[in-house]
C-alpha cells in the first residue's frame, strides 16, 4: 500500500492521476497547507521541502523496508517504474519523457505557480511582477503548442507520465486568464485527456476541498509566508 501525502494543488493531483490510472492501491493523506502542516516536523521528515505531494511505498519492488519519495517528478518516474507503465523502456522515448517531465517542473509549473500567485493571490497587486509572469506563462504555452502541432502527446504518440505532469497545470487556464484557443494543439491534447477516467479520478481527488473564498493573515502566513522558524 502507497500513503500518498498531498493537497487539493496541480502537484498533488500529478500524481493522483497516475495512482488512479496505474490502479495502485493508496490511502491519502491530506496536508492542510492553510493550516501550516506541512511546516510540522512530522511532516518535515517525510519531505524535507515542506511541500506536496509525498509518498511512502510500504511494499516496495525489492521487499525491504518501505521508501519515502518527495518531489513530484520523483515520484511520477517511481511510480512508473514500480507500475511498469507510461514510461518507455527503450532509450530514446524514454529519453524524450524524461526532457518533458523535466520541462514541466522546471518551467511550466513553477512559470504558472508564480502567475497564478501575483494574478490571482497577491494581496498587492504589482503590475511588472503581473506581466512578467504573464508573457512567460504564454511563452512555455507557445512550447507546449508547438510540440503537440508534432506529436499526439507531449513525448510522442504515447500517453506517459509527462502528459499528467502537465495537464494539472493546463487546468489552471481559465483562472489564470490564459486564451486556450489560441493555443489550438494544446486545446486538442487537453480535450483528448479529458476523457480518460483514471485522469478524471485523480483531479477529481480532494476538489470538494480546494480554496475558495477570502484567506485569513494566519493562512497567508502559511501558504506564503517566510517565518523565521521555517528556516534553519
Amino acid at each position: 500500500m502507497i500513503e500518498f501525502f498531498t493537497a487539493p494543488a496541480p502537484n498533488g493531483w500529478k500524481v493522483a492521476i497516475m495512482l488512479e490510472e496505474c490502479g495502485l492501491a493508496y490511502e491519502q493523506r491530506w496536508v492542510n497547507l492553510a493550516a501550516g502542516d506541512q511546516h510540522s516536523q512530522e511532516y518535515l521528515a517525510i519531505n524535507p521541502n515542506g511541500r506536496i505531494p509525498a509518498i511512502t511505498d510500504h511494499a516496495p519492488a525489492d521487499g525491504g523496508e518501505p521508501v519515502t519519495v518527495f518531489e513530484s517528478g520523483a515520484v511520477l518516474l517511481y511510480l512508473a517504474e514500480k507500475a511498469g507503465r507510461f514510461l518507455p523502456t527503450d532509450l530514446r522515448g524514454q529519453s524524450r519523457v524524461r526532457q518533458w517531465l523535466f520541462w514541466q517542473v522546471g518551467h511550466l509549473g513553477p512559470t504558472l505557480g508564480q502567475h497564478g500567485h501575483f494574478h490571482l493571490y497577491a494581496e498587492e497587486k504589482l503590475p511588472y511582477a503581473i506581466e512578467r509572469f504573464h508573457r512567460e506563462a504564454l511563452r512555455v504555452y507557445g512550447v507546449m503548442d508547438r510540440q503537440l502541432a508534432q506529436e499526439e502527446h507531449l513525448a510522442g504518440a504515447d500517453y506517459t507520465i509527462a502528459d499528467m505532469a502537465c495537464f494539472p497545470w493546463v487546468r489552471t487556464w481559465k483562472a489564470q486568464g490564459i486564451p486556450l484557443a489560441d493555443f489550438p494543439h494544446v486545446k486538442r491534447w487537453y480535450d483528448a485527456l479529458k476523457t480518460r477516467e483514471g485522469l478524471r479520478r485523480g483531479v477529481a481527488l480532494g476538489s470538494d476541498m480546494a480554496r475558495r473564498g477570502e484567506m485569513s493573515a494566519a493562512e497567508r502566513q502559511n501558504l506564503f509566508g517566510t517565518a523565521k522558524a521555517r528556516v534553519q
